[in-house]
């Protein structure tokens, strides 16, 4: 493994990490006004790094939950509403989704490394030759768990439902989103894993790596491209909620 990519992985992993403390000690501070987007924020961050840093300060400060309960007071709109371009909201529903994605993949990617028979009970062997195919069959499952999870706890108190309608309607909202970021995401990591490290540089990209990791941020910044323009639409619609 070339020593200035194992270096600029390192770099990237601790800048995004450091990224995460820096939004989750101050979201303890100063709560959103949305609670769920207390657990969101930091989980952008372990990929989105400084640039969800700046992201945070900029357009996350906005919807704190003393920012709403002052813009309530005086009869206000809540300035994540207003001072809010619609891309920038565009592109908070789909971080939103990405962070479901995010922890999906971690515990799903360390799970089948601690327990191999876990990516066969998902195809490995039988359907699939390659063992990275099986394990994105559990990412898929976990992030779509989580990404449900998420949407839910937005998606209800914002429209006042009750618990099964906030449950169908939160995977209404998430399938499309989630399953345009997964294949940007799985896309970017075949391209990594099977050109760029086993065809370029001669070895596999194996979970226990910093660079397997740094390769996850990338992905994940694929995904977010190609859930970006689902997100213009499905915000666009009323599917997802401005945010």
């Amino acid at each position: 493994m070339p020593e200035w990519l194992h270096l600029l992985a390192v770099v990237s992993l601790l800048a995004g990490l450091a990224s995460a403390i820096i939004i989750a000690v101050d979201v303890f501070a100063n709560p959103q006004h949305m609670w769920i987007m207390n657990v969101v924020w930091p989980l952008v961050a372990l990929f989105g790094s400084l640039a969800a840093l700046w992201a945070y300060f900029r357009y996350g400060r906005l919807a704190t939950r003393a920012a709403h309960h002052h813009a309530m007071e005086h009869d206000e709109t809540p300035p994540n509403m207003t001072e809010t371009p619609f891309s920038v909201m565009v592109g908070k529903g789909a971080a939103h989704c990405g962070s479901g994605c995010a922890l999906g993949d971690l515990i799903a990617e360390w799970l089948a490394f601690l327990v191999p028979s876990v990516a066969v009970w998902f195809g490995w062997q039988t359907i699939f030759a390659e063992k990275m195919f099986a394990v994105w069959v559990l990412d898929y499952i976990f992030a779509f768990s989580f990404g449900v999870i998420f949407q839910y706890f937005t998606i209800k108190p914002m429209r006042g439902l009750t618990p099964a309608q906030g449950l169908i309607q939160a995977a209404k909202a998430d399938f499309l989103s989630l399953t345009s970021w997964q294949l940007g995401m799985y896309g970017f990591m075949a391209f990594a894993q099977f050109y760029l490290f086993r065809h370029l540089l001669g070895v596999k990209l194996e979970v226990p790596t910093v660079e397997f990791w740094f390769m996850m941020q990338i992905a994940m910044w694929a995904g977010f491209a190609t859930a970006y323009p689902v997100n213009w639409w499905l915000v666009s619609r009323g599917i997802k909620e401005k945010m």
